[in-house]
């Protein structure tokens, strides 16, 4: 028995000696090939192929891994419900994904303690550290300072590369995009009214008096909410969980990497690629729509 799915190929330019390499690894796990495609822009090419896997896709999972390691290429195994025609939805990290930098690190430098800060996300997002209480150790180190910060770090912000494009291919065919972010809902708010996003959900600094008051209000967005922002709002849509792509790239994203239908580890952490469905190498979000179909 042998069922649907595409393997999609991706680096910055493919050459033969790729296909040919590839065709050898997927004929060692029985994988046949129905038909091809490929796409080539200015910074990334993608090769699509529709093919037929054996029921268990493990095997296939770890050749494409395998090989994709020993070419130095992109190589995911992509479900037929993620790709295949009816409602989709992309759920996707904030920090260090969405946009290059990590907001807190940003608002840690007004307070001249960026490289105390940016220690801790780091250990926090390898998984060394439990996720909220590293949040609150980190904002701590902005009691003081005055909200106007605020402003000026929305203004620093930098979407990642392809960012714009791959949000714009999910709304303009019908498709609901947002995120889920372990960090603030005052940041993320004009970025996600910018990009025209379905939904944004992240923590509130506590404010007083106009000054960040080194708290956050309320609970903390944390590997399991973000998984059950996923859900609901896969639920909210009407979109199956298993036509879901989530993309993030820390310990704090792994469980809605693995409950989503396929789960993108971009630019990410060892932790993260080991465990996440595909991985993303590519400075290059726009990537994305193709493991879609869009």
């Amino acid at each position: 028995m042998t069922v649907e799915a595409r393997v999609v190929v991706y680096a910055s330019r493919l050459e033969d000696d790729h296909r040919d390499r590839l065709a050898t690894a997927l004929g060692r796990v029985d994988v046949s090939v129905d038909g091809a495609s490929s796409v080539r822009t200015a910074t990334y090419e993608v090769l699509t192929l529709d093919v037929r896997i054996p029921a268990g896709p493990g095997s296939v999972r770890r050749a494409l891994t395998d090989w994709g390691a020993s070419a130095a290429v992109g190589a995911a195994l992509v479900p037929r419900r993620v790709y295949a025609p009816g409602p989709k939805l992309l759920i996707m990290d904030v920090d260090s994904t969405l946009i290059k930098q990590e907001v807190i690190e940003l608002l840690a430098a007004h307070a001249g303690r960026e490289a105390e800060v940016k220690a801790v996300t780091d250990a926090a997002m390898r998984g060394e550290l439990d996720f909220a209480q590293s949040l609150h150790q980190r904002v701590r180190a902005l009691e003081g300072l005055p909200a106007s910060v605020i402003d000026e770090v929305v203004e620093r912000i930098e979407l990642s590369d392809g960012a714009e494009q791959l949000v714009g291919a999910y709304l303009d065919a019908g498709h609901a995009v947002g995120v889920v972010s372990g960090g603030f809902s005052q940041v993320l708010a004009p970025l996600a009214e910018r990009l025209r996003l379905s939904f944004g959900h992240a923590n509130q600094l506590g404010i007083h008096g106009g000054v960040l008051t080194g708290r956050v209000s309320g609970a903390v967005v944390d590997r399991r909410e973000k998984e059950r922002v996923l859900r609901s709002e896969a639920a909210r849509a009407g979109v199956d969980l298993a036509s879901t792509i989530a993309v993030g790239d820390g310990a704090n994203d792994l469980d809605m990497l693995a409950a989503a239908g396929l789960g993108v580890a971009f630019n990410a952490k060892p932790a993260v690629r080991a465990v996440a469905h595909a991985a993303l190498d590519l400075p290059d979000l726009d990537v994305v729509r193709h493991l879609a179909g869009l």
